[in-house]
């Protein structure tokens, strides 16, 4: 072993006994990462070929869905220009629903492939609003497609997807390319009664496995844009992992470990029930909320509209918002998010999805409490 590895192995070491609280990757339990730990098998023999065609019948269950779906080793970045790339054409015009970091991202990838993108955003800590994106659908004409972040991670703000699919197909044609990278297992999404036409999310989140999955599903309004769509792709072409499914296996080679991880996990969501799943994230969320408030602590994000993976709050006013995370963890052992973009110092968010029980919350709640104490009294 050498010097670096000994280095690496004693840190992930000291790593496990810290409440990993940040949005994504999660902390993930022994069994898990006993799968992660298997020995590689052949992505293109019989033992790869039954593991795919369980984990894409377990995935079409947690999305309610008959459409396709589909595993790319990737980030969930990688997911979303899929997304993209695989409906549109430069000149497309697409409204980019935008009320954080990530639906910023989402319209700069658009922009990025040439799309014609017009962005829609909501003020800060509040999410869509279905009625404006009726009436600003109306107001457009030729609009290819209605791209946003289902839960937005950076403000712990969730967008009511079904209601905002609902405003879009009352208003136009336009397809509905969504973001679900950090709510999907955990709040609900039902692809087929929605009418959602591709859904991007990835393994690290509420899958509770590690980073290089992302997931697609890919509808049949999605596959008839994509006999169109000429913006450049390859590795990201969805025909690709469609011909290669058929012979069970992927077009590239997969990250093995993080598949055989998802199998576990995906299995795990499936056996306990989608419902189940949901009501248990929105019971901690619930608990969170509630337990930072109780502490005198402003929520972000308008209650009615918070995240039930990731929840955000405000800094309080005298406190150095990155100050408290390094605080938080140093003195308690509690890893906790910080502010992105313009929220930078503003606010502290708290991650409860995929694999997190109580205790984990109310521990990052105390940790905060006590940090903040600490701070006000100059220790």
């Amino acid at each position: 072993m050498t010097t670096g590895t000994r280095k690496l192995t004693t840190t992930a070491a000291k790593l496990a006994h810290e409440n990993l609280r940040i949005p994504g990757p999660v902390p993930l339990p022994d069994d898990i990462l006993e799968a992660a730990g298997t020995q590689m098998i052949n992505h293109r023999g019989p033992e790869y070929a039954d593991m795919l065609a369980r984990m894409t019948a377990n995935l079409k269950t947690v999305f309610m869905t008959a459409a396709d779906a589909y595993f790319i080793t990737s980030s969930g970045t990688g997911a979303m220009e899929a997304a993209i790339v695989n409906t549109l054409s430069p000149g497309d015009r697409v409204v980019s629903l935008t009320i954080g970091f990530f639906g910023d991202r989402f319209g700069d990838i658009a922009r990025a492939y040439g799309a014609d993108v017009t962005t829609m955003i909501a003020p800060a800590g509040r999410a869509i609003d279905p009625a404006e994106l009726r009436s600003k659908l109306a107001s457009m004409s030729a609009v290819k497609a209605v791209i946003l972040t289902h839960n937005e991670s950076s403000t712990g703000v969730a967008n009511p997807l079904k209601e905002i699919a609902e405003a879009v197909h009352g208003s136009s044609e336009a397809l509905i390319l969504v973001d679900a990278i950090s709510s999907a297992a955990a709040m609900p999404i039902a692809v087929d009664a929605w009418g959602v036409d591709v859904v991007a999310t990835a393994s690290q989140k509420a899958w509770i496995a590690p980073p290089g999955i992302s997931m697609v599903t890919f509808g049949a309004r999605a596959w008839e844009a994509h006999k169109a769509a000429r913006m450049p792709r390859y590795y990201f072409d969805m025909a690709q992992y469609r011909d290669y499914l058929k012979i069970g296996q992927p077009p590239f080679t997969p990250c093995l470990s993080a598949m055989y991880a998802l199998e576990v996990s995906l299995q795990r969501i499936v056996d306990e029930g989608i419902e189940n799943v949901f009501q248990r994230h929105h019971a901690i969320a619930e608990r969170c909320r509630t337990g930072a408030e109780k502490l005198g602590l402003g929520l972000f994000p308008d209650r009615q509209v918070a995240s039930d993976t990731v929840t955000a709050i405000r800094v309080p006013e005298g406190v150095d918002g990155k100050a408290l995370v390094a605080r938080v963890r140093r003195d308690h052992g509690v890893v906790i998010g910080g502010g992105q973009g313009q929220m930078t110092g503003k606010i502290v968010r708290i991650g409860h999805m995929g694999w997190v029980e109580l205790a984990h919350v109310d521990g990052a709640l105390r940790a905060i409490e006590k940090s903040i104490a600490a701070m006000r009294a100059g220790r």
